[in-house]
């Protein structure tokens, strides 16, 4: 009786603001591993809290003099369009600009960029599109270039692609359900005068 159609949707395969993190210095972010060097997990409401109002978020050049490479591992299918969006903000501690290296994807058919920020950019909204032309497992990453123990902050990762479909009812089917309402309210209406 009631006619549906699907609107698609890119579907949110991974997403992590690191707020149900505890902060500490040289701490590894749940479903995430830190090769390399170290990454610190800072932000409100304990210590270094350089961006208010942000939760919680990543220094991504730790407190050993080395910076670490952030990575989590994404099953992606072949054919499919995903983009990786994340905020990057300055370090807001000392002048030098940082600079970090993000890549999605393993072997043949990496995408990275290389982004740069000055010490005291706010937040700064990214994305980066992949397609990878094999089903299996893919690494997102991050690595600061530093090792001075300051580094650019990571916040607001997520990965989307492919589709969900949802059903939505169509401009008819709207009109359908209202004139069943009416009906409804008017039958109800009718047995209660029936019965006073």
């Amino acid at each position: 009786m009631v006619a549906l159609s699907s609107a698609a949707q890119a579907q949110v395969i991974f997403s992590d603001n690191f707020d149900a993190n505890t902060p500490g210095l040289n701490a590894v972010p749940f479903g995430w591993t830190v090769s390399s060097g170290t990454v610190d997990i800072i932000g409100w409401p304990y210590f270094y809290d350089f961006v208010p109002g942000s939760g919680r978020y990543i220094d991504l050049d730790g407190s050993t003099g080395s910076a670490g490479v952030l990575s989590t591992i994404l099953t992606l299918e072949s054919g499919t369009q995903y983009t990786a969006s994340f905020q990057l903000a300055g370090n807001h501690r000392d002048g030098s600009p940082e600079t970090v290296t993000s890549i999605l994807g393993v072997g043949i058919g990496n995408v990275s960029n290389t982004f740069s920020l000055a010490q005291d950019a706010g937040w700064t909204d990214y994305s980066m599109v992949f397609t990878p032309s094999v089903t299996g497992n893919y690494i997102l990453s991050f690595g600061n270039s530093g090792g001075d123990n300051i580094g650019m902050l990571l916040d607001n990762v997520s990965v989307d692609g492919g589709a969900i479909t949802s059903p939505i009812p169509e401009p008819g089917t709207y009109a359908m359900l209202l004139a069943g309402l009416g009906l409804l309210g008017f039958a109800a209406r009718r047995r209660k005068l029936k019965a006073g």
